[in-house]
Parts: C-alpha cells; sequence; structure tokens
C-alpha cells in the first residue's frame, strides 16, 4: 500500500459511521508516591497527588474510533449517579454521541479505581452490577439501536463485551439479525458469558485464552496449523464469516473464507497493556469498514495494539502516530 492510498484511507476515517454496543465504564487512578509502610498493617501508604478519570470498556472502543475521526455512537447503560454523570461528561467533550446511553435506576455505573505508585498499580477497587438488563431496559436499547440504523445508516457496528449485563442474549441475536438483514457488518469483542452467542456475526475477535476457555481447546503452539483448527472450531460454533484472534507477544491471526495470516507483533517499549484490546478491535473494525480488506484491517490493528502499550493506562490510540508508523512498516 503506497503513501497517498494510507493518507487517503485515513482521511475516509472521518466520515465512515460507527456504532459501539456494550458495557462502558469509569477507569478511575489515583497516583501517589510511597515511601513507608504502614504502621497499623504490613501495607504501603500512599500519599495521593493526583486523581485521574478516563472511560473504559466500549466507551474505550469508542474514543479509539472517535480518536480516529470516526462519527461515533454509543449504546450502553449507566446508572443514576455522579459516576454515570462524569463519565458521560467525558464522553460527549470528545465528540462521542450519548444520546442513546440510557440511565437506569437499578444499577451503578461500572468504575474501576486503580491505586497507582512508582507507576504501577498496587490496588484495584471494583464498584458495578454485572446482572443482565430487566426486559424494560432492554426493549428500550434495542429500539434505540433499530432507530439509528434506520437514520444513520452505519458502516459496521461493533458490540463490546465486559460481562456488565448490557450485552444479554436477547440483545446480542437481536442486533446481529438485524445488520444481516440490513447489510451491516458487525464485529465483536467477547467475554466468557457469551462467547458462543455470537453467530452469524462478521468479525469475532477473541484473544488466545479466551477461545482456548471459550471452546475449551489446547492449542500446543501458536503457529498457522493450530490457529486455522481454531477457526475452524470458532465457525463450526458461530458460523461467522471472519475470526480475527489477538495473540499477546506473538501478534494478531485473521482467517476468512479466502485467506489465513499470523502477523507477527512489532517490537515495542511495553509499559502497559490496559485497552489495548479496546484498540485492536476499533482499528481493525474501522478499517474493515472503511475498506472490506481484512488483510490491512489486521495489518494496521496490529500496529495500533503495540503503539498503546507503550502507554501507562488506557488511553486511545494518536491518529498521527498511527498514521506515521502505518506510512513505516506497511507503506512502499
Amino acid at each position: 500500500m503506497d503513501t497517498v492510498a494510507i493518507n487517503i484511507l485515513f482521511e475516509h476515517f472521518n466520515t465512515t459511521k460507527i456504532g459501539v454496543v456494550g458495557d462502558i465504564m469509569l477507569d478511575t487512578y489515583w497516583w501517589g508516591n510511597v515511601d513507608r509502610i504502614s504502621p497499623e498493617a504490613p501495607v504501603p501508604v500512599v500519599a495521593l497527588q493526583k486523581k485521574e478519570v478516563r472511560v473504559g470498556g466500549a466507551a474505550n472502543v469508542a474514543l479509539n474510533l472517535r480518536a480516529l475521526g470516526a462519527p461515533t455512537t454509543l449504546f450502553a447503560i449507566i446508572g443514576k449517579d455522579a459516576e454515570g454523570i462524569e463519565l458521560k461528561d467525558l464522553l460527549e467533550s470528545q465528540g462521542i454521541h450519548t444520546h442513546f446511553i440510557q440511565t437506569s435506576e437499578t444499577r451503578v455505573t461500572t468504575n474501576k479505581v486503580r491505586v497507582m505508585g512508582r507507576n504501577q498499580q498496587m490496588m484495584r477497587l471494583d464498584h458495578e452490577h454485572t446482572n443482565d438488563l430487566i426486559t424494560k431496559e432492554e426493549d428500550e436499547l434495542i429500539a434505540n439501536f433499530i432507530e439509528f440504523v434506520q437514520k444513520e445508516k452505519p458502516a459496521l457496528i461493533v458490540l463490546e463485551d465486559y460481562n456488565k449485563g448490557v450485552l444479554t442474549e436477547r440483545v446480542i441475536h437481536t442486533i446481529i439479525d438485524f445488520c444481516k438483514t440490513h447489510g451491516i457488518p458487525t464485529a465483536v469483542d467477547p467475554k466468557q458469558k457469551n462467547f458462543l452467542a455470537y453467530k452469524g456475526c462478521t468479525i469475532f475477535k477473541p484473544n488466545l485464552k479466551e477461545v482456548k476457555e471459550g471452546l475449551k481447546l489446547h492449542v500446543p503452539k501458536v503457529d498457522l496449523a493450530n490457529l486455522n483448527q481454531v477457526h475452524a472450531a470458532l465457525q463450526e460454533n458461530l458460523g461467522h464469516d471472519i475470526s480475527f484472534i489477538t495473540l499477546s507477544e506473538h501478534g494478531v491471526y485473521y482467517a476468512n473464507n479466502k485467506a489465513q495470516k499470523l502477523i507477527p507483533t512489532h517490537i515495542r517499549n511495553i509499559s502497559d497493556v490496559s485497552g489495548a484490546g479496546d484498540t485492536v478491535i476499533a482499528v481493525a473494525s474501522l478499517t474493515y469498514a472503511a475498506t472490506k480488506d481484512m488483510n490491512l484491517a489486521a495489518e494496521i490493528a496490529n500496529i495500533a495494539g503495540g503503539l498503546v502499550c507503550e502507554l501507562v493506562g488506557t488511553a486511545p490510540i494518536d491518529k498521527q502516530t498511527l498514521q506515521a508508523e502505518v506510512v513505516k512498516l506497511l507503506g512502499k
């Protein structure tokens, strides 16, 4: 791919509409110094210096899409609480469409509080509800989604599952079936609870650990032959079009009815893998929506995943940095 084509692609991102459905959350960071052990218990004392709040889960996928220029709409549930207001404000400040985010009387906004000392995570406190949506909440989400698709005609829908209850089996099946009827591809980032519920999706993107657990498979070696067997097993269960599996330090793998490829990772100075999966699904989905070229989508997503691992904590990909790196590594 030449430099001109890469630049045209990145410009095209600005008009590629994407919808994201799933579990959104706050990622809260308390940063401080550790100089002593508490006299009350054998634990470090963190002298707090600053508090930082970022978006996580499906919200981080939306943030990555928006960082690349894509008009992005979120479908999710928050609690009627201060954290929900803060999360929605953060999203709106980045230009993400939030008018389909529902407020629940019975749930809290998921908030993961990380205590950081010396650039390392020392503790995490989770405040969340993980029960499935009630029928009334499902009805509202589905109605909003159908309204959005009919009016906006998005290029692709991402289903981002963090096992927090938004993506129920009914929601999953309804959205995928509706998208198939309207010729809209769907990209799925699954978790264990509903791993095999995403039948008929376009792109199925687990990591290798999730595949092993979801299919109860033993993968003795990360190579093309073994991964092709994984793809075959996934297709037998899901009937989907494309498998896209992240392999940590081994890179990424994709397979469809035309090609199978293992793409090795690019060497990076890894600081933190938090949110890397969100970046990978966002970049792969947007590139595929714009090009229908899964090889290119996997290549660019692989580069993006490595870049965000150089940052501490969840953070969106920088468009200019990614574009320059794609030109450097893939350009002719």
